[in-house]
């Protein structure tokens, strides 16, 4: 490698992360542009490449460089908190409102970063070992394998938000997604870190052009030839077909929890529903929270959904709170209310069982370690409309209903794979998700929250319906087509023919075994490393006795 563009490298490594992180993430929040994700990340590459050639620079110092372009990504990633600015509805002056939205913005940011950023000292002290020093082919891979496990690790505990996936990128182009339905949506993160990777190796040592080329080209194909597959299998709809239609009353959390706002909550749901019902549809979904109360404990409310629902003659799914005694639950025994989908059958009569969130939001419907942060940052403990934290729901809850067996996700849980692969799992024919994305208006939020939906249709291979309360609502195929959608701050219905699919998708079986293998691959590859340093050393030793 030339040592001027070495040297420059090392000299400009924070401009370069800062670069390449920011770039990135503008990929995913303007993914008409996704393309340009396969070479988003190499700036960040050369960086890492280079430096871990350095060995006088210590291993730390990359967890430096990582926190540095993890910053930045997320810093542009969640720029959307600038649009819950001012923060009436929740009682706060403006001034707490700028703290708390400038406190959400970067620390959620940080926080992120500060986990992510392992990334970079855990490639570089791999790449270093010898196996890697003799394999320099597997650099790419080691890069991949250790970002994708990270990128899935956001899944785990309530302190990992999974917003950010790389994939989303290219949710523009849903060819290029269709091998999530075999490997999970990680499998197109990993194939952006090989792209990038690999070019940024050639770029800088003009070594292994034809293996490293082949190797991305070869990914590539299989993708591609993947998508154009899955496309034409996903297409053969031989389940019942039926009508769907998802309701978007375009009442925002700024309004609909003020005293009156329940009147006109149920004037637009009742004409939106009616107007769908004659129109043919077979199932109305509702958004999230559009009726914001414990409807059961108002016998009027639910005389008037029940009234609605035998009117129209179809099957609602309403989105409001409940209380434990309304859902088959056997691992909770606390006391407080869920945020839940309910089934009123065509003939009034409501179903056994009820579907309740289980991924909360934090800060949002329950405050984490309450104590600390009221003590700390009071005002960010009240930035959710309710007083005390809601349930955590437990289990898929499929409904069986007249449609078909429906599995549910309410906001949050459509960005966690797990849910609807286990609704799947237990027999889910269809996938409807009640979302709230009021909070963000028309910020590049609500479509990273819609497209995150078109991972979970792919993954599974399931029809999925999308009702949110200012939008976007969407009816998407299995194939992550939009065939239906409903743009930010509009008030109406979508509706389309769906269809009850029983077929069952490679990953839906395997899960994310794709990434457990790029996690065994990384350490295999370190114990590889440690057996060849330590036989090396062994026979270092032995030629020194001899001599």
């Amino acid at each position: 490698m030339n040592i001027c563009i070495y040297d420059k490298i090392i000299k400009f490594r924070f401009l370069l992360l800062a670069v390449g992180g920011i770039l990135t993430s503008l990929t995913l929040i303007f993914p008409t542009v996704g393309f340009l994700e396969w070479i988003t990340l190499i700036p960040a590459a050369f960086v890492l490449l280079v430096a871990s050639d350095r060995k006088e620079l210590k291993i730390r110092k990359f967890y430096g460089y990582g926190f540095v372009f993890f910053m930045c990504y997320y810093l542009v990633i969640y720029h959307w908190f600038f649009y819950m600015y001012p923060m009436d509805f929740t009682g706060m002056s403006r001034g707490a409102s700028a703290v708390v939205v400038a406190v959400a913005w970067l620390g959620l940011s940080a926080f992120q970063a500060v986990w992510s950023a392992l990334v970079f000292p855990l490639y570089a002290g791999l790449s270093r070992t010898s196996l890697f020093r003799k394999l320099p082919v597997l650099k790419p891979f080691a890069a991949a394998c250790i970002w994708t496990a990270f990128e899935w690790s956001q899944t785990i505990g309530w302190w990992g938000v999974p917003w950010g996936r790389l994939c989303l990128g290219q949710s523009s182009y849903t060819f290029m997604l269709q091998s999530a339905s075999l490997f999970g949506s990680y499998f197109i993160t990993f194939l952006l870190l090989i792209v990038n990777f690999s070019i940024a190796y050639m770029l800088l040592y003009n070594k292994l052009l034809k293996t490293l080329s082949a190797v991305c080209a070869g990914l590539l194909v299989f993708n591609i030839a993947t998508g154009i597959v899955s496309e034409a299998v996903m297409e053969n709809n031989n389940g019942d077909k039926i009508t769907a239609a998802a309701i978007q009353g375009n009442i925002s959390s700024h309004d609909k929890w003020s005293d009156d706002s329940y009147r006109r909550s149920l004037e637009v749901y009742e004409k939106y529903t009616l107007e769908a019902a004659e129109k043919g549809a077979d199932l109305v979904v509702w958004p999230e929270t559009a009726l914001p109360y414990n409807i059961f404990s108002y016998d009027y409310m639910v005389e008037y959904v029940s009234n609605l629902a035998k009117e129209a003659n179809v099957t609602i799914l309403i989105s409001a709170f409940t209380e434990e005694e309304g859902a088959d639950y056997t691992d909770n025994d606390d006391d407080g209310l869920y945020n839940s989908i309910i089934e009123v059958k065509p003939d009034g009569t409501f179903g056994e069982v009820i579907y309740s969130k289980r991924h909360l939001v934090p800060f949002g419907e329950f405050v984490p370690m309450r104590s600390l942060v009221m003590t700390l940052i009071p005002p960010l403990a009240n930035i959710g409309m309710l007083e005390e934290d809601l349930l955590a729901g437990q289990g898929s809850n499929i409904m069986d209903t007249e449609v078909g067996k429906i599995g549910c996700g309410v906001c949050f849980d459509s960005i966690y794979e797990q849910v609807t692969r286990e609704a799947v799992n237990d027999g889910a024919e269809l996938i409807c998700i009640s979302t709230n994305d009021s909070w963000f208006w028309d910020s590049a939020a609500v479509y990273m929250h819609n497209s995150q939906s078109k991972l979970r249709a792919i993954e599974t291979g399931r029809y999925l319906v999308r009702a949110a309360n200012t939008g976007v609502s969407s009816i998407i195929s299995p194939t992550g087509e939009i065939l239906q959608e409903l743009g930010a701050l509009k008030e109406g219905y979508i509706m389309d023919d769906v269809y009850i699919r029983n077929n069952v998708t490679l990953y839906s079986v395997i899960g994310n075994l794709f990434v457990y293998l790029c996690i065994a691959f990384a350490a295999g590859g370190a114990v590889c490393s440690a057996v060849i340093h330590f036989k090396e050393n062994k026979k270092i030793k032995q030629q020194g006795q001899k001599d």
